[in-house]
């Protein structure tokens, strides 16, 4: 069953660094052109009405799971990002902290054959030590979004990327993530992060992202 979630979290590229911890090049977060500014705070603007992380977040504490206090928060994803780190260095899956939420950004090219959705095999092992992880630190919701470039047709585009976003999500779940802190959702070419124009941008753009936030109490 597809659970949708309108939760983004949009990265603007422009240049390129080298992860020190990963030893991954990865763009830098500085906006490029206003378009993609304007997209950022599109899908900012949609997250203050989504209650689904509420919904998500009551179910787990009544099925017994707990909830991180505030104080307990900063420590908690600490500790999850550097684990996070040490399990995906080489891998091309970048970690990226966006206050107290991670963000891992896994490139379509290396999780996806082309116009397919399911997972290449040899990226197994990878999904495998983020399995590991989040199972570990169970107080995350895990929200999986599906995006393409802007080539080809907006519908078959859309469908692809929930199908990809879906192909991650399942497969978490066969390693053991219960499926209420999962949500799934297919963005399309509607949300990039770099210029469709050039094909390095296009390759950015076509991404499956998780993110992970923190349960807390309320």
């Amino acid at each position: 069953m597809r659970v949708f979630s309108i939760l983004l979290l949009v990265v603007a590229l422009t240049a390129c660094t080298t992860n020190p911890y990963t030893g991954e090049r990865q763009s830098s977060k500085k906006a490029k052109g206003a378009g993609i500014g304007a997209a950022v705070g599109a899908v900012l603007g949609a997250l203050s009405g989504d209650d689904a992380d509420e919904r998500r977040k009551r179910a787990l504490i009544g099925a017994g799971l707990g909830a991180l206090a505030g104080t307990a928060v900063g420590a908690y994803m600490d500790a999850q990002e550097a684990k996070l780190r040490r399990q995906l260095q080489g891998t091309g899956v970048s970690v990226v902290r966006q206050g107290d939420d991670i963000v891992l950004n896994m490139p379509g090219n290396v999780t996806f054959p082309v116009n397919r959705a399911d997972v290449r095999a040899e990226f197994y092992p990878v999904l495998d030590s983020v399995g590991l992880v989040v199972r570990e630190y169970d107080k995350t919701l895990i929200d999986v979004t599906g995006h393409t470039d802007s080539t080809g047709e907006g519908n078959y585009n859309l469908e692809l990327s929930q199908r990809r976003a879906d192909s991650v999500g399942a497969y978490l779940q066969s390693r053991g993530i219960t499926s209420q802190r999962i949500l799934t959702q297919g963005f399309g070419e509607n949300y990039p992060v770099a210029d469709n124009v050039t094909p390095q941008g296009r390759r950015h753009n076509r991404r499956v992202e998780l993110v992970l936030k923190p349960i807390v109490q309320s």
